[in-house]
């Protein structure tokens, strides 16, 4: 058993998420980031990659204190579950996604990590070990289930949501397409990693909703069956 997982997404009409100097870019408007924090308020877990820690240093709480009231009155803590996939034990042990807002942080690493970054991230949050070399996801998504995760929120960063639509992980894709082009073949996508090479292999998605939101417009899709069947 694993979570219900929905990766959730901001492009530029040209499909870019940031510069090709991977400098975050403000692709949405204030309609969409209020969206964005009630989903993930409704989420009991949020997780990212180890390239979006780096990069951008997310504390990935909510923001709205009605949102946060919300949980609380539900019995839930503030703010979702935050997990970090993160193969080397990279993260730093005072990245803010390990101290900003209270609540549960999971660090999952592989087998390589090195033991002495892995205790010291255990201070600060739950360490999984899934996998010898790069993080075993569908491990890893076992063990939220187990923990009581059943509804998972994405946010990136490409590598991580490449691996989780190639291993037929992700049940929903949610995208803000934006009002600008950055371009460069080097800016990084929604979906990098190694790419599908066979058209056989692509994940197969059918549109749930569109909606005019902000100078953009929000897509819903959902995973078709048999797209995640396959693997």
């Amino acid at each position: 058993m694993r979570p219900f997982v929905f990766v959730n997404v901001a492009m530029s009409a040209d499909g870019k998420i940031s510069t090709r100097e991977r400098r975050q870019v403000r692709i949405s408007g204030s309609t969409d980031f209020a969206r964005v924090d009630r989903i993930k308020a409704e989420s009991d877990a949020v997780m990212v990659g180890i390239g979006t820690v780096l990069a951008d240093n997310p504390s990935l709480t909510v923001k709205s204190p009605e949102l946060r009231a919300g949980r609380r009155a539900a019995g839930r803590d503030e703010h979702p579950i935050r997990v970090v996939v993160d193969s080397a034990g990279r993260t730093p042990p005072d990245a803010d996604i390990l101290h900003k807002g209270a609540g549960k942080r999971i660090v999952a690493v592989s087998r390589r990590a090195d033991m002495e970054r892995v205790a010291a991230l255990g201070k600060h949050a739950v360490v999984v070990i899934a996998g010898d070399e790069t993080v075993d996801l569908a491990a890893l998504l076992a063990e939220l289930y187990r923990q009581g995760v059943r509804r998972l929120m994405v946010e990136g960063g490409g590598t991580l949501i490449w691996a989780l639509f190639a291993q037929g992980l992700v049940d929903e894709l949610q995208t803000f397409v934006g009002n600008i082009v950055i371009g460069g073949k080097d800016a990084p996508t929604p979906a990098d990693g190694d790419g599908f090479t066979r058209e056989v292999d692509f994940t197969r998605l059918r549109i749930i909703e569109i909606e005019r939101l902000d100078d953009g417009l929000l897509v819903r899709w959902s995973v078709e069956k048999e797209s995640a069947a396959r693997d």
